[in-house]
C-alpha cells in the first residue's frame, strides 16, 4: 500500500486532506510568541483572524521541523508494512529538508523493505496544491509510482504561478526587499510581482502600481504563458483577499468560458506570514515558469 503525505505550505487543508486521503504534515510558525502547529493546534485555519492580526503590525516566524517529527509522522505506516510518497513544497525554500534527508536516512536503516519517495512540486502554497491534484488523479487510477515520478520529473515545470503582495513590510522581514523598498512601495502603492522559478525560488519579476493593475499582470502572465488550460485547475491565491480573488476568477472565465475549472484558495499562514494580507495569485498550466 501506498501512502500519501503532502505539508501545510501546499495548501492543503486537514478537511481537504481527509477528503482526499491524503496525509497532513504540520508547518509550524510563531506568533505573539505562541508557537502554533496547524490543524493540531486548531482544526479549522480562520484566515480572516490570522490576516486581522498581520494587518496590526505583527509579523510571524517560521521554523523547520527537526528529523524526529518526520520520523513521528512516517515510522508508523511503515512498520504496518507500507511505502510513502511525500509531495512537499520547494526544498530550496526551507532548512526543514536537511531534517527530512535525515530521517529518511535513519528509516531506510529500520525498514529497508520500504521505500519513501518524494517529489518536490519547486513551489509553496497553490503551485505545490495544483500539481498535488494532478498526481491524486494519477493514483486514484492506479498509476504505478514509477510513472507518477516520471510525470512529476516532465511535468512540475509546466505549473506557473504568479501573485503580488500588497504590503512590502513582510517581505522586508523576510529580507526580500530592502527597508527603502518595502518604505517607497507601501507610500506609492508599488505591488511587487513574483513568480517561481525552475530553482523552486521566488523571484521578483515586475513592479506594478495599483491593485487594478497588478489583477491586469496577473491576467498577462495567463494568456501569455498559458498551454492547455483547460485541461487543468486554475488556482487562485489570497490573503483574506476574496473579493479581488473573485474579480480575477471573473476575469478568467470571461476569457476561458465560463467552465473554467478555477478555485479560490486561503493561502496557509506559513506561508501568509512571508507575502501579509491582501496578496493575490494565479496557478496554471503553462509551457514554462
Amino acid at each position: 500500500m501506498l501512502v500519501l503525505f503532502t505539508d501545510t505550505d501546499t495548501d492543503m487543508s486537514l478537511e481537504l486532506a481527509n477528503q482526499m486521503g491524503w496525509n497532513l504534515i504540520c508547518m509550524p510558525y510563531t506568533i505573539n510568541d505562541k508557537t502554533i502547529y496547524p490543524y493540531i493546534d486548531y482544526d479549522k485555519f480562520n484566515a480572516k483572524e490570522f490576516y486581522d492580526i498581520l494587518r496590526g503590525g505583527v509579523v510571524p516566524k517560521t521554523f523547520a521541523l527537526n528529523p524526529n517529527n518526520y520520523i513521528e509522522y512516517f515510522e508508523p505506516h511503515l512498520k504496518a508494512g507500507n511505502d510513502i510518497l511525500y509531495v512537499h513544497f520547494s526544498k530550496n525554500m526551507s532548512g526543514t529538508f536537511n531534517s527530512l534527508n535525515i530521517a529518511i536516512n535513519e528509516l531506510k536503516e529500520q525498514y529497508p523493505n520500504n521505500t519513501i519517495y518524494t517529489i518536490d512540486t519547486k513551489g509553496v502554497s497553490i503551485c505545490s496544491l495544483n500539481i498535488i491534484y494532478e498526481i491524486d488523479k494519477l493514483i486514484k487510477n492506479n498509476t504505478y509510482i514509477e510513472e507518477v515520478l516520471k510525470w512529476a520529473k516532465n511535468e512540475v515545470d509546466h505549473f506557473a504561478t504568479y501573485f503580488y503582495a500588497d504590503n512590502l513590510n513582510f517581505f522586508k522581514a523576510s529580507g526580500r526587499v530592502s527597508n527603502m523598498s518595502a518604505n517607497l512601495g507601501n507610500i506609492f502603492g508599488i505591488h511587487p510581482i513574483i513568480h517561481m522559478s525552475e530553482e523552486g525560488k521566488l523571484v521578483n519579476i515586475a513592479k506594478v502600481k495599483g491593485k487594478k493593475a497588478s489583477l491586469r499582470r496577473l491576467m498577462q502572465y495567463v494568456e501569455e504563458l498559458g498551454d492547455n488550460i483547460k485541461d487543468y485547475k486554475v488556482l487562485i491565491a489570497q490573503t483574506d483577499a476574496y473579493d479581488l480573488a473573485s474579480i480575477l476568477k471573473q476575469n478568467l472565465k470571461e476569457i476561458y468560458g465560463e467552465d473554467l475549472d478555477t478555485e479560490i484558495v486561503e493561502v496557509n499562514p506559513t506561508i501568509g506570514a512571508h507575502c501579509g494580507p491582501d496578496c493575490i495569485g494565479v496557478c496554471f498550466h503553462s509551457k514554462s515558469r
